[in-house]
């Protein structure tokens, strides 16, 4: 080897998949997880569904609008 030239190292070659270690993993990720009360998850699910109707109620009102203003310039 030269002066200036980089050591190249070769990484170590890894096994395949491995279902059984694959499993191991996801079980330990989901260890992790902060899982909602039931609560917590009807409470949260509500909100999410009022939000949901205010805005396709606002996205219909000012589509209605529109129309209506498209209906008057030309008609």
């Amino acid at each position: 080897m030269t002066k200036g030239e980089a050591k190249t190292t070769v990484p170590e070659k890894k096994e395949g998949f491995v279902l059984a270690e694959y499993f191991r993993n996801t079980k330990a990720e989901l260890d992790k997880v902060v899982w909602p009360t039931r609560q917590q998850l009807i409470s949260e699910s509500a909100v999410v569904i009022v939000m949901v109707v205010i805005a396709a109620l606002l996205i219909n009102g000012v589509d209605w609008i529109f129309s209506r203003l498209a209906q008057l310039i030309f008609n």
